[in-house]
C-alpha cells in the first residue's frame, strides 16, 4: 500500500497532537485539525480526506469557492480563515462551516443579514490581535469584551469562540502569552449572558507552535505546511 506524503504528515501531526494531550490530561477529540490547503491543487485536499482530515480551511474567498465548487459532494467542514471583506460574505453564505476572522460590528452585520436571507445561524470567530503588530487584523485584547457586545443585536450569528495568530518566531514559546491572554479571554466571554454567544473554540496555533496552543487550550490547528508542504507567500496572511 502506498501512502501519500499527506498522509504520513497528517499521521505525524496527530501523533504529536496525541502524546501532548495524553501530557495534559486533555481528550485528543476535543483538537481538530484545520488542514489549510491555500494554492495547493484539490488533489492534495483529496489525499487529506482520505487521511481522515475534514476540516479544510482557506484564506481567500476566491480560492475557497473554487475549491469547494471543484469538491462539492465531498463531506468537507470548510473554513473561511483569512480576512474577509464584507462584500465577499455573500459568496460564503450559508454553506461556510465556520469564519475565524471577524473583527468589526459592520462585517458581523453583513453576515447575520446573509445568514437571516438564507435562514440560518453563521458560526463565526473573533480575531484577537494578541501580538499588537500593526500588519495583523484583530481587535485589541482589552476591547473584546466591548466589541462582542457591541454584537448582540445579531440574531442570526453564533459567536463561536476567539481566534490568533501568534508571532513569527523561531521560538514557538515566544506565543505562549498571546495564546495565554486568548484563552483568558474566552473566560471572560463565558460570564457574559449574551443569546448568541458559545464561546467554545480557540482557534490558534500554526505549523511552527501549534504543540504550544494545545498547552493553552486550543481547539482548533490550523495547520497548512507541516501537512501540505512549503507554498508560495501571498500577502500577510501567509503563513500557516
Amino acid at each position: 500500500m502506498i501512502t501519500s506524503m499527506i498522509a504520513e504528515n497528517i499521521a505525524d501531526i496527530r501523533e504529536r497532537i496525541d502524546k501532548r494531550c495524553q501530557l495534559l490530561g486533555r481528550d485528543p477529540a476535543g483538537v481538530r485539525i484545520v488542514a489549510v490547503s491555500k494554492t495547493f491543487p484539490v488533489e492534495s485536499i483529496r489525499e487529506a480526506l482520505g487521511a481522515g482530515v475534514v476540516d479544510i480551511g482557506e484564506n481567500y474567498v476566491q480560492e475557497l469557492v473554487a475549491k469547494r465548487s471543484e469538491l462539492e459532494a465531498e463531506p468537507i467542514r470548510w473554513h473561511m480563515v483569512g480576512h474577509l471583506q464584507t462584500n465577499k460574505v455573500r459568496h460564503l453564505i450559508p454553506w461556510v462551516s465556520l469564519i475565524h476572522a471577524v473583527d468589526s460590528p459592520h462585517l458581523a452585520a453583513e453576515l447575520d443579514r446573509r445568514a437571516a436571507s438564507a435562514g440560518t445561524v453563521a458560526d463565526v470567530l473573533i480575531e484577537v490581535n494578541t501580538t499588537g503588530e500593526v500588519s495583523k487584523f484583530g481587535v485589541e485584547p482589552d476591547h473584546v469584551v466591548e466589541r462582542v457586545g457591541q454584537m448582540d443585536q445579531f440574531h442570526h450569528l453564533r459567536i463561536a469562540g476567539l481566534m490568533t495568530m501568534g508571532p513569527f518566531l523561531p521560538d514557538p514559546e515566544g506565543s505562549r502569552p498571546m495564546f495565554r491572554r486568548l484563552r483568558e479571554l474566552r473566560e471572560e466571554l463565558r460570564r457574559m449572558r449574551q443569546g448568541n454567544l458559545d464561546p467554545v473554540h480557540l482557534s490558534m496555533g500554526m505549523t511552527g507552535d501549534f504543540e504550544v496552543a494545545l498547552e493553552e487550550g486550543a481547539t482548533l490547528l490550523r495547520i497548512g505546511t507541516a501537512i501540505f508542504g512549503e507554498r508560495q507567500r501571498r500577502g500577510r496572511a501567509a503563513r500557516a
